[in-house]
């Protein structure tokens, strides 16, 4: 099986379309779960009437407690059904991560990779209306982390939209129990990452098509605080 995994928060605008797409690839090995992050507007209630065949699965919080909490708690939720061979996949539900890419991912894993990483340092990588000071933020993040954390395979170390291999995260959990998620922010994709390489992990990239243009809403990155939260992160791991 193939689980999407979608942290979701104040995503009412973007999720029918999100789902649209995920049940255009047609896929009959899909389950997606939607990971309602304490939402004030009609997310919760989009995913859990949804009219079409995909039949998302709907975890709540009942109170916003960040990206780094709706991450952990939908990687958990999905272990608890997944087999280990399973295939774990996640990505924005802002609309900006494209469904259509997931087979890509998928592909990867079944050549050989525990996880596959949608890229935007790899050659044919296309990213649209992406905001200067995210980008700011992520290829500086990129620097930083690659200095002090090289990993194999890796160049985009904070991208949300990965493949993993199930038996990957099983292990994590098992070795860093209700430590695997401790931030609570944007830096949880790249203090996941590196939390998996002691596991030595092959990773594979695929370039991404990041269609930042497609997205409906205010962005929810808080750019000085999520500065801090990677700062933190970055010492914690050093620290250890």
């Amino acid at each position: 099986m193939v689980w999407v995994v979608l942290p979701a928060y104040n995503e009412a605008e973007n999720l029918p379309g999100l789902l649209q797409q995920l049940e255009a690839l047609g896929r009959d090995d899909l389950k997606v779960v939607v990971v309602d992050d304490g939402s004030t507007d009609s997310t919760a209630a989009l995913a859990q009437a949804w009219p079409g065949p995909l039949r998302p699965q709907l975890v709540r919080h009942p109170r916003n407690l960040g990206l780094g909490r709706a991450v952990d708690t939908g990687l958990r939720y999905v272990l608890e059904q997944a087999s280990p061979g399973d295939v774990v996949v996640t990505l924005d539900a802002d609309g900006s991560h494209l469904p259509v890419q997931i087979p890509e991912l998928v592909a990867a894993i079944e050549r050989g990779a525990d996880l596959a990483i949608a890229s935007r340092y790899r050659p044919g990588a296309r990213v649209e209306g992406v905001p200067a000071i995210r980008r700011f933020l992520s290829f500086g993040a990129r620097l930083v982390l690659t200095a002090l954390f090289p990993t194999p395979g890796v160049r985009d170390y904070t991208c949300g939209f990965r493949a993993y291999r199930a038996q990957l995260l099983r292990k994590a959990v098992e070795r860093y129990r209700d430590r695997l998620v401790e931030s609570q922010g944007f830096a949880v994709m790249a203090e996941l990452l590196l939390k998996l390489r002691p596991l030595r992990p092959r990773v594979e990239e695929v370039p991404i098509v990041l269609r930042y243009d497609l997205k409906r809403g205010r962005s929810k990155l808080p750019p000085v605080r999520t500065v801090r939260q990677y700062l933190r992160m970055m010492l914690n791991l050093l620290g250890r």
